[in-house]
């Protein structure tokens, strides 16, 4: 976005600016008057915040509203447990919290014990809503180790030749150390994402064409009729087969002991000197990347942009200039804030 858009964003009437301590300040108090006591508050609300920072609005504060709309949100919720656990892996029970909580919890135990111990597997069920992977898998590259993450989600994708939704949007999240930041790749199994079609019901905005369709398998740009029926995987039959291997992977990750058995998440954290030593890893994963965007460009392309460019740069930015919302999730926001604050 060029400066010109981004003034015209800033100035129209139906969005709001804030900066950094008045969002963090917003996020906080609307996540407490849901229930949140402040140590979690503060963790959902820096997961929320981060993603509104790296330019991601649609899973940024309009997210917080989605934890309220959920049905599990009413269900009973108890402290996260280990089910199984050895020196380098567990399988934990979220305990029906939400899982912006749950696997920041997830993400702790896979660095510690792949610190310790070279290598460290994490799965977690009975837990919704985790947000964005990128989010932990940063955490985990930071920490100087190779991350990888899925999620088996709630149905919202049919399969090729389906009328009707049997799979998650299923992402897939990869996080490698490197200086000065670590890249991160996060992408979705299905053509659009649930949260992002949740947040154009929400404002009153189409879908693009081609990614969904009706509960009578008909194409759709409605996304109230989307979440009737259902979104469509990328690239279809490939998408479809990579969204089933994260299905399994969600298995693996405990998703038939989840009480819908669909929500099944997976982290795999590797200390890279199992095999290479962490700064001649950075040095040669820099080489790869510097090779890749020294390719020749074609006639009207300005650079190539690698996985997590944007992001960088778009937190940097708005670090600085704060983030702007839609009016209608900013006043949603100050009214669950208000609310929490006459109990």
């Amino acid at each position: 976005m060029n400066s010109n858009e981004t003034d015209a964003v800033v100035q129209a009437p139906d969005r709001v600016r804030l900066d950094v301590k008045e969002a963090r300040l917003l996020a906080t108090r609307a996540i407490q008057s849901i229930g949140y006591n402040v140590e979690d508050a503060g963790i959902i609300a820096e997961h929320v915040l981060d993603a509104a920072l790296c330019g991601y609005e649609y899973s940024g504060l309009a997210k917080i509203l989605n934890i309220e709309d959920n049905p599990r949100f009413r269900s009973p919720r108890s402290p996260v447990s280990a089910m199984r656990e050895t020196s380098v892996s567990v399988l934990y029970d979220g305990g029906n919290n939400v899982g912006m909580l749950a696997m920041y919890r997830a993400t702790q135990a896979a660095i510690a014990k792949a610190a310790q111990h070279g290598f460290a597997i994490v799965g977690m069920t009975n837990t919704w809503n985790s947000g964005r992977s990128a989010h932990y898998v940063e955490m985990i590259a930071r920490a100087g180790l190779v991350a990888i993450h899925t999620v088996s989600s709630s149905h919202a994708v049919a399969p090729p030749g389906g009328a009707k939704a049997t799979l998650g949007t299923n992402p897939i999240a990869f996080g490698f150390p490197r200086d000065p930041d670590p890249l991160i790749i996060d992408m979705g199994t299905s053509a659009f994402m649930g949260t992002d079609l949740n947040y154009r019901k929400r404002i009153g905005a189409q879908l693009p064409e081609g990614v969904a369709i009706d509960a009578a398998g008909r194409p759709t740009r409605d996304p109230g009729m989307a979440l009737l029926g259902a979104i469509l995987p990328f690239g279809g039959h490939k998408g479809f087969a990579l969204s089933l291997a994260i299905e399994a992977l969600g298995v693996l990750g405990g998703s038939g002991s989840d009480v819908e058995k669909k929500y099944g998440y997976l982290i795999i954290a590797i200390k890279p000197d199992l095999l290479v030593p962490l700064e001649e890893y950075k040095r040669d994963l820099h080489g790869v990347i510097e090779r890749i965007k020294a390719t020749p460009l074609l006639e009207g392309c300005a650079e190539i942009r690698i996985p997590s460019e944007r992001m960088y740069r778009e937190r940097e930015r708005n670090l600085e200039e704060g983030i702007v919302i839609d009016a209608r999730i900013h006043e949603a926001l100050k009214s669950l804030a208000q609310r929490g604050s006459l109990r």
